[in-house]
């Protein structure tokens, strides 16, 4: 009875989603619309799990932190961040989150820029996806803004055997801090144990060239820790999720990391980037830059872990509620909270990506 009961409730919800939706943009694309409904197409059973990973941009406390660099975001700052307007953020990512889902929310949903706990608890227990029982994992970083990255999982479908935040320090440049990498292993569908590392890479603000070197270390610390799974144990399912603020092609993902884009002819030790599938153009991507899309948000696998799944099963999710008209550059662009200091009350400045996997 439970049971039907979400579901019901979930239905509902789909449904107001799919009108407001229609409501904010009568003229999306019927490229967005065919998107929107394919994914809400199948239901997935007791073995599948569904792999999302979102830049909830700037999920702020309003409150003071005084050993962080948040002014900004509380009721007297710039942006006047009030309680209120958190609610309604953290009520407009759970809409997402139900609607990437389609018939079951996500069983494992990585998130960055979120600031602290009580955001995460807000939005698990104080929206509707209170009633899918998500629990959090999540430790706070020494980014200098506090900023952090989490993973929300179900655990009918996931439980956390072990979990822990990985810390960057770069020997080039010891006085900067950066997000740790979350690194969380459990046990998925009750069947196979899966190794996850949810990201958010240093950003290009300072220039992009000047903060390559920052990436690729990171990207090095990955790798070695990625190795080091696959050394003791060669069947090991690896997933990595993240905002890594840069393309499937850069070298910092390309080279370091050394996510491959060709399926077919991996080495056992060899990670997959599943975005090679996910239509990369300038036409489409996860975050906007005047007239260009860029990709920079990744659901990389290890090739064991893509035996449980297809090279080609990664989506991005530009449903049409999720985008507004581009009046400068044309097009689509992402409806976010801010545009510039001005309150609009949108979602994010970046689009989710999800992928399916079967145990």
């Amino acid at each position: 009875m439970e049971i039907t009961v979400k579901y019901m409730y979930l239905c509902v919800l789909a449904v107001l989603i799919a009108i407001s939706a229609q409501a904010q943009d009568t003229q999306g694309t019927t490229e967005n619309k065919t998107v929107f409904q394919q994914n809400n197409a199948n239901k997935r059973d007791a073995n599948s799990l569904r792999v999302m990973f979102y830049n909830v941009e700037n999920l702020f406390n309003p409150n003071e932190d005084s050993i962080t660099s948040d002014d900004e975001y509380q009721p007297d700052g710039m942006r006047g961040w009030t309680y209120n307007r958190l609610k309604r953020k953290q009520i407009n990512i759970a809409k997402v989150v139900l609607a990437v889902g389609g018939w079951d929310p996500p069983e494992l949903v990585g998130v960055c820029e979120v600031e602290d706990y009580s955001v995460l608890y807000g939005l698990t227990n104080d929206t509707p996806l209170k009633n899918f029982g998500y629990k959090i994992v999540h430790r706070n970083s020494p980014d200098p803004r506090g900023i952090d990255v989490a993973l929300l999982y179900r655990p009918d479908k996931f439980k956390v055997l072990f979990s822990t935040p990985i810390s960057i320090r770069f020997p080039f440049d010891t006085a900067a801090r950066t997000r740790d990498i979350l690194f969380v292993k459990g046990i998925a569908c009750k069947r196979d144990t899966l190794n996850v590392f949810v990201n958010h890479w240093p950003s290009k603000f300072g220039g992009a060239t000047a903060t390559i070197p920052k990436r690729k270390y990171v990207a090095s610390v990955l790798r070695k820790l990625s190795d080091s799974l696959l050394s003791l144990n060669p069947n090991a399912n690896i997933l990595i999720i993240g905002d890594l603020n840069d393309s499937p092609y850069d070298e910092s993902v390309s080279k370091v990391l050394q996510a491959k884009m060709d399926s077919v002819n991996l080495a056992p030790d060899d990670l997959y980037n599943m975005l090679a599938a996910a239509g990369l153009s300038w036409k489409k991507g996860t975050i906007k830059f005047r007239e260009e899309w860029e990709t920079i948000d990744h659901i990389i696998v290890s090739k064991p872990l893509l035996s449980h799944s297809t090279p080609h099963s990664m989506q991005i999710f530009d449903a049409p509620f999720l985008l507004q008209d581009d009046e400068v550059w044309f097009g689509k662009k992402p409806f976010r909270t801010y545009y510039g200091a001005k309150y609009i009350g949108g979602f994010s400045d970046h689009l989710p990506v999800y992928s399916d996997f079967n145990f």
